[in-house]
């Protein structure tokens, strides 16, 4: 991963004899398209991931398919302590305290 890129993707296809990789800082839109050409193409599904400062030590990390949000991970800048696998029903909570 990169230094300059807080979110870094890492793809693998068949068409490829490895991965090919990219950075993202913020926000990062993949959508995805099935059909047999380019006039035969359709929306099939939409991921994105964000990166969000909570605060001057924590960031959260969001990951959406078609807009429902699916996943949350919390780094702590400070601590090094990074949480994933976050309850996605509740926002307002940094790794089980209240948010400042």
């Amino acid at each position: 991963m990169s230094r300059a890129y807080p979110i870094w993707n890492d793809v693998t296809a068949c068409i490829y004899n490895g991965s090919k990789s990219y950075g993202v800082k913020s926000e990062g839109i993949v959508n995805i398209k099935v059909g047999t050409s380019a006039t035969y193409s359709y929306d099939f599904v939409k991921h994105r991931t964000t990166k969000r400062d909570l605060n001057k030590d924590v960031i959260e990390y969001r990951f959406f398919v078609d807009d429902l949000l699916v996943k949350r991970s919390q780094f702590n800048k400070k601590t090094k302590i990074y949480s994933h696998n976050l309850p996605i029903n509740n926002h307002e909570k940094i790794m089980g305290k209240d948010a400042v």
